[in-house]
Parts: structure tokens; sequence; C-alpha cells
């Protein structure tokens, strides 16, 4: 089992120097892997409810957010091992030729250490801001899966669909991992088991018991025996952690946004593949069901 660690990566605690302390520390004290979250524009005025038991999203609009993949760019320059990760990248927050072509870049740089972790998204009002039809995300998402994986594999690479279109273009450097960084598919719906069996490398849930986890991979199992995929190859990974213990009981809470929680850990397991009916993979500990 390898286990990762989730860097500062928003709130009063995403500063330069602590994200470089981290990554260095998680290196230093053999964590296989780092991983930062993903938001862009959080609206002030929020309506869609957050998928946790509470509702509502625990990051302030005003408190800092870092890009993602400019934060492990920074984390790339002061490591040599341990892998970079997302957990993970909203794919309608970017043009996948332009996302393509940041990672690409990044596992370039870094001498290969590069996952994927990307899902589709829950905050309408955030992945409309792009322009993306919320209803249509899910559509919208697979096809970018595809037109990535073009600008990763060909030398010229093309593409033509509902959403994006475009024709004999050099989309260099070429990613160090061929012939793309593994795809981890985050998501909890049938949508998502679908998009690991067609697209992914592994799957990345959130905050899922054992037993809710064993599920997933069955589903995904599923989806995989129905487009004639093995699935063995998959990894599987998880984000979970716990809350920051309070000394007394908390006052009643009377602000619209929960007290911060403490990150800890996101880790994936062995490189040994999961069978059908287990849970081998990947795993990561990272906070509460509450966190980002």
């Amino acid at each position: 089992m390898d286990f990762g660690w989730h860097l500062p990566c928003y709130g009063p605690l995403a500063t330069r120097e602590n994200l470089l302390r981290v990554a260095t520390e998680a290196e230093r004290f053999g964590f296989e892997s780092v991983f930062v979250s993903d938001h862009v524009a959080l609206p002030f005025e929020q309506k869609t409810p957050y998928p946790s038991r509470s509702g509502v999203f625990p990051i302030p609009p005003s408190s800092a957010f870092l890009e993602p993949l400019t934060a492990l760019a920074l984390v790339a320059a002061v490591t040599e091992r341990v892998r970079l990760g997302t957990t993970v990248l909203v794919l309608p927050h970017r043009h996948p030729v332009v996302l393509a072509k940041t990672l690409a870049t990044l596992d370039h740089l870094s001498g290969g250490r590069v996952i994927v972790g990307a899902g589709v998204g829950w905050l309408r009002e955030e992945i409309e801001v792009f322009g993306v039809p919320f209803e249509r995300r899910g559509a919208w998402s697979d096809e970018a899966l595809g037109a990535m994986k073009r600008c990763w594999a060909d030398e010229r690479s093309k593409h033509t669909g509902e959403f994006f279109r475009f024709d004999d273009v050099g989309c260099f450097p070429k990613p160090r991992q061929k012939p793309y960084p593994p795809l981890w598919i985050g998501g909890a719906g049938p949508a998502a088991f679908r998009r690991v069996a067609r697209f992914g490398d592994g799957f990345h849930a959130a905050w899922s018991a054992p037993e809710a986890m064993g599920e997933q991979i069955r589903e995904v199992f599923k989806e995989c025996e129905t487009l004639g995929r093995l699935g063995t190859d998959l990894v599987f990974s998880v984000r979970a952690g716990r809350p920051r213990r309070a000394p007394h009981p908390p006052p009643p809470l009377r602000r619209r946004h929960p007290p911060p929680h403490r990150n800890v850990v996101l880790a994936e397991t062995s490189h040994r593949r999961a069978q059908p009916g287990g849970a081998g993979g990947k795993v990561a500990v990272g906070s509460e069901s509450d966190e980002p």
C-alpha cells in the first residue's frame, strides 16, 4: 500500500512556504504521492448543495485556493521522486487542448510523475462561468477526455465532435509517460463508473467507507464487462480522512461555513491490480467528508 499527502492548497495554509515544506517533507518521509484539489471561481451566492452531510461547501469564496497545476509545477521543481496528483481536476474548468498541453508539460518537466485525477464537477455556478452547460457537463467531459488523449498520443492531433473541433495540430512536448499520464476518474454514480471503463486507468473515490468502496468497485467491473474490458489493469483509490478534534465540545455553529478541518493524508495502495470483487488499487486519505 502506497500513501500520499494532500498539500495545503486552500485556506490560510495555502502559502508558498507551506506548499514547499509539506511537499519536501512528504518526499523525505517516503510518501508515494502528493495531491491538490481544484476550484477556480467560487460563487459568493452558492445555490448548488455540496455533496456532503452538511450540504455546505467548507471553503469561503474569498479564501485562497491555489490553481492546482501551477502549484504542482512549483512542487515538481523541489522534489525528485514523489508523484504529483490531482483530486480531482474539474474537466469543464479548462479547454481540453490547453489542459492536455499543461499536463503534458508538467509530466515532461517532472520526469513522468503526474497522476491525472479528473471528474465532471458538482458546482453549477462555477461550471457555468466557463460556458459549459451544467446538464451536459458529462458529455462535454467525455469528449474532452477523448480530445486530450489525441493531443497526448498523436503526432498530428485532430478531433471532431459536438463541443470541440481541431484538425492536424501539433501539441508538443508529449508526456514523459506513454502514451499519457494515468487517468483516475472521480465520481460516485453510474455515469462515473462508465467513464472509468471507457477512459480510465483508475477510479478515484472520495470519502467512501470500505463497504461503499467495495460496491463501487463492483459497479466499475460491471461497466468494464459491458465494454469487453477485463478491468484488472485498473487502479482504485479513495480520498478519506478525519475531522480536527476539539478539546472541548464546540459552541453552536453560527456562521455560514463550518470550521476548517485538518488535512491529513491522501494515499494510494499497492501497484498490485484489483481483481473483480476485490479492493486492491490505490488508497487516499485526506480529511473528513466536508473537504473540497
